[in-house]
Parts: structure tokens; sequence; C-alpha cells
């Protein structure tokens, strides 16, 4: 029989006994001996019995081996009598655990359970976000280099590879750009593609000019004298709400692209689109009414664009014009006239006169040649959403801006998150074209659904790489999209006693529905900045098109109205279905009356603060003394009016001495439940007989004050509490 040993203070035998050794030293070798001095505490009479030597003591004894990195372990197995743990430990010098005797508690003694508010734990992201993460991607970048950029391994990528269908080859293999952007989606980062614009055709292009400026200053205006249309007089409201391209044939032969912006402050979004796509902008400023909000913030849009400016003081022709303080206004902000040593060229036209005209197109062309404004013709296409809409005969319709490249028809195309395969190109006349070249806007039929106004526009090689790229940008737009709702969240805190009633948030649901992308976006922005803290404006859906039964039937879910814009009246079948439902539907054609309504409702919507008011004073001129200790206060009412079922405050050298409520209230000798002023009256308070001549009965009423609208001349809206 073979001894073991256990760890470096004890062998273990055969049969299990345990026998703990005093010595420390070990030494190994194939002939020579171990020699061991022991004691055995641990004794057993079997223990005692057996013999044993060097070479069956330790485990592996043919070989001559001791292990010695074995850890401490405590044997007990099944034997006729079981070892007295406790004399057995109290031999080895170790500690016992000793179990305590149960008491019982004392009920009167138990606290009761505390009512804490629960918090819920926060959600652990196992996958780090990385929403603010923007790398760049181009044509023929490797593996190696896409995980530089992404912070992954090339492992990880190399197996996303493999998910999305593509043959996994060497890491330095070059990839195309599409599937650089579905493996960078796959990890959970945003991307930029990069276009080269080198090509073997590289051509002049005429130039994107943007029209900006403040609302009715007369961009359209300049435009349809430009243009020689009347636009301007077919806008609803007089006003430009849309964003609107077409080319312009000058009477010098060129040919300029033009942008024309909205004004109005809801469409500020629109604005930064144009400055985005332009190579130059055109600010128009009225001469009559200078430098206005929405002039400064086109001048904010193309400084951030890195575009230039060219000044067009409009209105020169009315009697109030004064194109030099325009002028020095601009200077204050920081634009560098061209007059005053800068380079932004300043132009003083008329649109109703059609004057200076030629000198706006002159200083355009010029700016435009200096430039050097070239384009690849060659290779694929690159084009930029301006806006979109859906039409009911022709399906989802972009209108867009090609950059660089040849647009043609029959392409497969990735637009935003949305494909298909172009059907038909037609320019803004309503022209079919076979294709479309640099700074040609032309709309574009055959989406498979509607993009968002400011979406690339990509051509990908075949209908299976165009499904798989837009399915990746739905997924990672949805995911942005949860992960934007939980970091918007607010933290609603519970208020404490000292900090009073809070005021009641009620929430306003609301559907909008409108005739372009870029339309749905300014009305959905404008209506958010409605939010107070009485009134909460949740937008629940947006749709573009007219009115439908769907909407009607979303809205009686969550109880909203629908607002439609620039949309057709619905047909009688959907009136009806809303009118039983209880469903309001507003229509309108004019931003700021559209928003002058929804304000008006959250108005009437909000529950309103509730405030103390001194409704009137009355003064004591004489104290009136009954039976049974009750005192009467002769007063005269000299300010407001006093009624008896208001809460009174009686006032002494301007201190508070009683409020209470009124629990008599005559003039004459007869009851009265108000007095007006000048008149005199007798009043008891319930609960309080010191009055004293000269003292002051205030009348205190609980008035609820609703919150205002209130709209600036810029357009701007926002509500007041």
């Amino acid at each position: 029989m073979a001894w073991r040993a256990i760890g470096d203070k004890g062998i273990r035998s055969p049969l299990g006994r345990r026998v703990i050794l005093s010595s420390q030293e070990h030494v190994v070798g194939s002939t020579s001996k171990v020699n061991l001095d022991f004691t055995v505490r641990s004794v057993s009479a079997a223990n005692c019995r057996q013999g044993f030597t060097s070479g069956s003591l330790l485990p592996g004894a043919s070989h001559g081996n001791v292990l010695t990195k074995e850890s401490f372990i405590r044997y007990f197995h099944n034997t006729p009598v079981l070892y007295s743990r406790k004399a057995v430990d109290e031999a080895l010098g170790l500690k016992t655990e000793r179990k305590g005797k149960f008491k019982r508690r004392d009920k009167a003694q138990m606290k009761p359970p505390v009512e804490a508010k629960y918090v819920p734990p926060k959600l652990t992201q196992y996958m780090k976000s990385s929403q603010a993460k923007m790398v760049d991607i181009f044509e023929g970048m490797t593996i190696v280099e896409l995980a530089k950029r992404t912070g992954e391994s090339i492992s990880t990528l190399q197996d996303v590879l493999l998910n999305v269908g593509e043959k996994p080859g060497s890491e330095f293999d070059p990839l195309s750009i599409d599937v650089a952007e579905l493996i960078a989606m796959e990890v959970g980062v945003n991307v930029k593609r990069q276009h080269s614009s080198e090509g073997s055709q590289i051509l002049p292009r005429p130039p994107v000019v943007t029209v900006m400026g403040h609302v009715d200053h007369g961009k359209t205006s300049l435009l349809d004298a430009l243009r020689q249309t009347a636009v301007a007089a077919t806008e609803a409201g007089g006003i430009t709400q849309h964003l609107g391209a077409f080319v312009v044939g000058m009477t010098s032969g060129a040919s300029i692209t033009f942008l024309d912006t909205p004004g109005h402050a809801a469409f500020s979004a629109m604005r930064a689109r144009g400055a985005a796509v332009t190579d130059i902008v055109v600010l128009v400023v009225a001469a009559d009414d200078g430098v206005m909000p929405q002039t400064l913030e086109a001048v904010s849009h193309a400084k951030l664009a890195n575009v230039p400016i060219v000044v067009a003081i409009n209105k020169c022709d009315k009697p109030a014009a004064d194109p030099e303080r325009v002028k020095v206004q601009l200077a204050s902000e920081g634009l560098q006239l061209e007059e005053m040593g800068g380079d932004v060229q300043v132009v003083e036209v008329s649109a109703v006169k059609k004057t200076g005209l030629d000198d706006l197109e002159e200083c355009l062309l010029l700016q435009a040649e200096l430039m050097n404004l070239k384009a690849r013709v060659d290779g694929p296409a690159q084009a930029y959403v301006v806006e979109a809409k859906l039409d009911k005969g022709r399906g989802p319709l972009a209108t867009a801006i090609v950059k660089a490249g040849t647009l043609v028809s029959g392409q497969h195309i990735v637009v935003g998150s949305e494909w298909g395969r172009i059907r038909a190109i037609r320019d803004m006349v309503g022209k079919l074209a076979q294709q479309a070249t640099p700074a040609m806007p032309v709309v574009l039929e055959g989406l498979k659904g509607l993009p968002m106004a400011g979406d690339d526009i990509v051509v990908v090689e075949s209908e299976e790489r165009a499904r798989m790229l837009s399915a990746g940008r739905k997924k990672k737009f949805e995911k942005d999209r949860l992960r934007q709702i939980m970091e918007d969240r607010p933290v609603v805190e519970e208020p404490s006693e000292e900090d009073g009633p809070v005021a009641v948030r009620v929430e306003m649901p609301i559907v909008v529905k409108a005739d372009v992308q870029g339309t749905v976006q300014a009305v959905t922005d404008a209506l958010k900045t409605l939010n107070s803290p009485q009134v909460f404006v949740n937008v629940v859906h947006v749709g573009v098109g007219p009115i439908s039964q769907s909407d009607i039937d979303l809205a009686q879910a969550c109880g909203a109205c629908i607002i439609g814009f620039n949309v057709k009246t619905p047909p009688g079948s959907v009136s009806l279905a809303a009118t039983k439902s209880g469903i309001k539907i507003m229509l309108h054609r004019v931003i700021y009356r559209l928003l002058e309504d929804v304000g008006n409702m959250i108005v009437e919507k909000a529950p309103g603060t509730s405030e103390t008011h001194v409704a009137g004073e009355a003064e004591v001129l004489s104290i009136f003394e009954l039976k049974g200790d009750m005192k009467i206060a002769g007063c005269k009412v000299i300010d407001g009016r006093v009624s008896r079922a208001s809460t009174m405050r009686l006032l002494r050298s301007g201190e508070v001495v009683f409020e209470g409520c009124c629990s008599s209230l005559k003039r004459e000798t007869q009851d009265v439940d108000a007095v007006g002023k000048g008149s005199e009256c007798g009043m008891m308070l319930r609960d309080c007989q010191d009055y004293r001549v000269g003292d002051v009965i205030q009348c205190l009423e609980q008035v609820v004050r609703k919150p205002k609208f209130v709209s600036s001349q810029s357009g701007a809206v926002r509500i007041e509490c």
C-alpha cells in the first residue's frame, strides 16, 4: 500500500487516515532517501499498525518524485466511527466554527419596513456605444486599414465579411466601398464616404447658387425676375415654403442652377441643406428692412459650409430704401464687403423694376470663374437629395442634384436607407432624360420607399448589393434611433415636500402629414419648439401624402389630432370616420397660421398654474361687540371686491395676523355674497376675535394662470408659462 502526501504538512494512508508531519523538508532524487521526521498527531490504531518507507510515502514512488504544489486538504471518510471534529481541530490548533444559539426576535423591537422609492437599475450596455464615432471609407481600402479606423481586430472584420456574403481573402486585398460600409455598420460605426474626384473626363460645370435670406425680402421674386416666371404669386400666403431647384439660362448664354430656400424660421433645416450642396450663396437683404434674424442665420450656414457669399440688396426702388445702412449692418456682423477692402461682392437690385439683374449675373459668373468649378463626368454618379415627395401615380419621387459622375436611367441606387432602380429621369420642367450630368437638378422615379431630404445617392453594381446595403442602413438607423431615445429620456425626480406642489404636465399627441419630406421635417421641428413645462407636444407619426384611413385609426388609438400641411382635403369617408371618432383634423397651407392654431390649442389644453391673487381689500373702521364674546368688524372696501366665499387675510402694520374663511358678510342688515369698492359692510371671520381699528382685511382668490403663445417678427414661436 502507498501513502499519499497532503500538501507540505501531512500524508494520507491508503485507508484514508490523516497523519500530520512536522518536517517541511522534501528531498527529491531517484536514488536518495527522503528524510522525514514526522509525528503522528491524529492517532488511529490503523495508522500505527501500518508501516511505510520513503518510496511508498509519496505519489509516483516508482519514479522517485515528490508533489509539493498540492494544496492542503482535509479528508473525512465514512468509517464506523467518525472522528470527533472538535477534538481533532483543537489538537491541530485550528478554530472551530461554533453555531450560536437561536434566539427569537422581539416583535416590539422590530422596526417597520421603510417605504423607499423604487429606483430601476441602469441597463448595462455590453456593446460599446460608437454613435459619435465617424470613420472615413473609400474605394479600395483594405481590411487592415478598416480595422485601424474602426478599432476592431482583423479577425472580427473577416468574420463580418464572411457574414455579408463576401469571400474573405488576405487582409491586404482591396474592398469595394459598399462592402466596407457594410462591415463598418455591422460593428456599429458611422461611416462617411470619400469619393475620388479623379477621372478620365474632368470638364467645367455650371455653378450651383442658393438664394437665402429673411422671410419676405424678395428671394423668389428676384428669381422670377431672372427666369421670367411668376412663382411667387402662386405661393400660399405669399411666402416660399418649399425648396425649389431649377436651371436658369442667363442673357450671356451661360446657365446657372439655382436653389430657392424658404425664409421662415421654421425652415432652418432646408436652408442648411441648400448651403451644404451649393457653390455660391446669394444673400438677399431688403433695403427697407435691413439685417434680420434669418439673414444672420443664412450667413452662419454659408460660413459653416465654407462657400462664398454674394450680397443682393433688394427692394431698392422703395422710398424707404437705405442700402448704405444695410452695408454697415452687414459689415458689423463680420462680412468683409468689397467696398471696404474685403472679397464679398454687393449688388443693388430691384425685382419689381428688374434693375441690377445684369450686375448680379456678372458677379455670379465672375465668382464661378474664380472658383474654377470642374467635375468628373465619367464613372458612377454622386448625387444629393434636396427634396422628396410621394406622388399618387408615380410613387416616391426624389429631387436631386448630381455632384459628380453621370446618373443613367436603369442603374441601381441606394438613397439613405431606401433603394431602387431608376425608372425615369426628368428635368425640372418635366421632360424625360436618359442621363443627368453634374450640377443638373433632376427628379428620379423608381425608388422602393421615400428617402429623407439630405440623403446621398449611391450607385451600386447589382440589385442584391442594393438590397443588402439598404437593409444594413435601416438596421443601423433603428439602433441609433433607439439609443437616442434612451439617452434623451428625461429623468423624472420625485419632488420633495419642501418644493411644494408641482404642475401637472399633459401630453398632446399629434400626427403630421405634409406634401414633401422637407416640409414634414420643418413642421415637426417647429412643433417641438412649442414644448412647455405644462404641455408636451408628442409627434407620434409623420408621413408624406394625403390623410388616409390608417392615420385616423392611429390618431384614435393614441388620442391624437391630425395636422395636414399643403395636402388635399381628405375624402368624405375619411372625414366621416374622423367625425365619428372625435378626431380633429387641421388643414393649413401657411406655416405661421398652422403654428398659431397649434399654439392656441396648447394654451387651451394646458392645466395652468394656480396662483393666489388679492381680489380686494377692506379697512377696519370700527368694531362691534355682541353677546357671547363675538366681534364684528365694520369695514369699508378700499380696493377691488370682497367675496364671502373667499379666503380672508387680516393684516396689521403689514404683518399677517390671521388667515381663514369668512363666516358672515352683511351690508346694512342683509347678508350679501360680495361687496364692491367704496361700500361699507360688516364682516365676521371664523375663529378670529382680535380686530383693531386700522387693520386691513384682504380677500384672496385662487386664479389659474394659463401660458401664452408668443410669435416674434422673424417667425419664431414659443410658449411662455
